[in-house]
């Protein structure tokens, strides 16, 4: 059925509105409009191409909340179709509306559901139609759909307690370099005019502020329109793939954050890995699927090269044991897993000892980075004042 975007005027007065609905034809569109008590000021075909599906694209947030309802919809009984029609109904959200009516007129147009989500690339990620193909094959789309979203609201919930725990260093390290470089460029400057007409020699302390102030002040401009620049010319280089793969592999060396990169991306690699395999998803293909939600470079070439291993007859475990980037937890709870037959619950019960493992350090970390970071602008700050106040005190006793 074709959909319209309308604009509208109540008939009990009022502003216009937006909108969108399906009917049979524009004429029966306006028609359902005025049963809504609006006037059809502009009805036009939704045009669902091949740049709106490039464009179209769900947050996470939006896509978690669109997987538990479908799933409790799929679960009550409900056809995919009246379940997507539901949601269209009950959604405010504009982007939801269109890429519901794009997928319900894809499968009435033939695909099927995963097919017609493999179509919305930006929309769904690569292992969410691998894991619907397994559900509407196995029959068991309702609970394909259940894991889903909870596996969306654990990955939701872990990215939003790792940026938490970074607000307030992050605020408070910004809020001090801004009264830092305020003071460098204009409490300082005001207070050489006074130190100049004294004719004496200023402290060690105080020449070394003003060296710093005049630096600050004549070059600032020119060090950050540098950094601009180096920031595009690294952000073209990444875009190959060689000088890519090498930062990542320094990012993945870092002392302190690499760990962090390494462990975030295998819990997420491990815990797709877990619902695809035991969603009856063959294993190739679940490894092919999982390696898209890593954000590491090399921590995916590993994963496509442990795919080719497991194609040659190789185990999981032993697989991802010779690409040395995935922590031991993983490669020895895999090889429980192949053992017992049980390879998707120690899959998934080493991604959540990751991310439990994750998240303490992370706190951790956090709460020791947020004194360090007071203390270390609290000690810029102190040096300022004291190279101020040096000459001052001098003068006052020159006087005296």
């Amino acid at each position: 059925m074709p959909a319209f975007h309308y604009t509208a005027i109540p008939l009990a007065g009022g502003r216009a509105v937006n909108g969108m609905l399906e009917a049979e034809s524009a004429r029966q569109a306006r028609a359902m409009l005025r049963e809504r008590g609006l006037l059809a000021a502009e009805i036009e075909t939704r045009r669902s191409g091949a740049t709106e599906r490039s464009r179209l694209r769900l947050g996470s947030a939006l896509l978690t909340r669109f997987s538990r309802q479908l799933s409790a919809l799929l679960d009550a009984g409900l056809t995919v179709d009246e379940a997507l029609m539901v949601l269209a109904d009950q959604s405010d959200d504009e982007r939801e509306k269109r890429l519901i009516a794009i997928l319900r007129d894809d499968i009435a147009g033939g695909l099927s559901v995963s097919a017609a989500m493999a179509a919305l690339p930006r929309s769904f990620p690569s292992f969410y139609p691998t894991l619907v193909k397994a559900g509407e094959e196995s029959g068991r789309l309702a609970g394909v759909m259940q894991r889903l979203a909870v596996y969306l609201e654990e990955r939701a919930e872990l990215i939003s307690r790792v940026a938490l725990a970074f607000i307030y260093p992050a605020v408070v390290f910004a809020v001090s370099a801004l009264v830092i470089v305020g003071m460098l460029t204009w409490v300082v400057p005001q207070m050489v005019q006074v130190f100049q007409g004294a004719r004496q020699t200023l402290p060690l302390m105080t020449r070394a502020l003003l060296s710093i102030s005049a630096f600050v002040g004549g070059w600032g401009l020119w060090l950050l329109a540098l950094a601009v620049i180096a920031a595009a010319l690294f952000a073209a280089a990444m875009r190959h793939e060689a000088f890519c793969l090498r930062v990542h592999a320094l990012r993945l060396d870092l002392p302190v954050f690499g760990h962090f990169e390494r462990a975030a991306n295998t819990a997420r690699f491990s815990s797709t890995l877990a619902i695809l395999a035991g969603s009856g998803v063959p294993l190739l293909s679940a490894l092919a699927a999982a390696e898209g939600v890593m954000t590491n470079r090399v921590q995916r070439a590993a994963a496509n090269a442990a795919a080719d291993q497991v194609r040659e007859g190789m185990g999981l475990s032993r697989a991802l044991a010779m690409t040395r980037q995935f922590p031991p937890i993983l490669v020895h709870l895999a090889a429980s897993g192949e053992a017992t037959g049980r390879l998707d619950a120690m899959l998934e019960r080493a991604a959540q000892e990751l991310s439990r493992e994750l998240s303490r350090r992370i706190e951790v970390f956090t709460t020791l980075l947020g004194p360090a970071v007071v203390l270390l602008m609290g000690g810029v700050v102190l040096f300022i004042v004291l190279a101020i106040l040096l000459p001052v005190f001098e003068i006052n006793q020159f006087v005296r």
